[in-house]
């Protein structure tokens, strides 16, 4: 069942990170966190990393102070399913600069917050209230050629929480390959 509604306190969690380090949301309290559930075999992810909207992302909301987490709620024997070394091996070769890697091979992190499709991000702002949960950006394609053309959610929710506004677009419809969660 998930709890995470626009607007009110983000469900928190406890989890290892693919560098085998425990990793709690509230860590972070006092900082934007980016939610990015991810599947490295999918041909939507791949899309957002090869063409380098993902890491560039990335690295600049973490120069922003912006903490950027991927999250694999693959489960194992699933497509997508990943341990912690190959989750770093993957991100060195996509020049991804998530601040970690949650795995979530049990798929209770994914439920709780009712992520549906890789990538589906979720970004809860520095008082830990989800303020944002959907699609990466408008054109729900695997195509690398959108991209130019498309309307970056991401970037522009996290544009809005910069300059202390409350984000225009904060429910977007999320598109992708459904995560593969166990059972």
């Amino acid at each position: 069942m998930a709890n995470a509604e626009l607007n009110k306190q983000a469900p928190a969690f406890d989890a290892v990170g693919a560098d085998g380090k425990p990793l709690k949301l509230d860590a972070y309290k006092g900082k934007t966190v980016v939610l990015e559930w991810t599947n490295h075999e999918c041909p939507f992810v791949a899309k957002h990393y090869e063409s380098g909207n993902i890491p560039n992302l990335q690295k600049d909301a973490a120069g922003k102070g912006v903490v950027w987490l991927q999250v694999v709620s693959s489960a194992p024997g699933k497509q997508g399913h990943v341990d912690g070394a190959t989750a770093r091996k993957l991100n060195g070769e996509r020049k991804a600069a998530p601040a970690a890697t949650v795995l979530d091979a049990d798929g209770k992190i994914g439920k709780l917050y009712g992520a549906q499709t890789t990538p589906h991000i979720f970004i809860v702002n520095a008082a830990g209230q989800l303020v944002y949960k959907g699609g990466i950006d408008s054109i729900p394609t695997a195509d690398k050629n959108d991209l130019a053309k498309a309307e970056n959610y991401v970037s522009a929710a996290l544009a809005a929480i910069n300059a202390g506004k409350p984000v225009e677009k904060a429910n977007t419809r999320p598109y992708g390959c459904s995560i593969k969660y166990a059972g």
